[in-house]
């Protein structure tokens, strides 16, 4: 069975899980709708990336009821 050989401190236990933190996100504000998004993806609100338009919204589309 897996025993320790020595007792593990609270200060070599803490330096171990020194790294294990969560850190906070950094949202930033979309240059288009301004909106809080994260950096570097696509604005759920809008669908832009910088300043131009990746993602089409559901209401620009138009989508014929009776192809369905």
């Amino acid at each position: 069975m897996a025993v320790p050989q020595n007792k593990i401190t609270k200060s070599r236990r803490g330096q171990r899980r020194s790294h294990d933190a969560l850190v906070a996100g950094n949202p930033q504000e979309c240059s288009n709708c301004g909106e809080l998004k994260r950096p570097h993806h696509v604005c759920a609100a809008c669908g832009h990336y910088g300043d131009r338009e990746i993602v089409a919204a559901a209401d620009e589309i138009d989508i014929d009821e009776d192809a369905a």
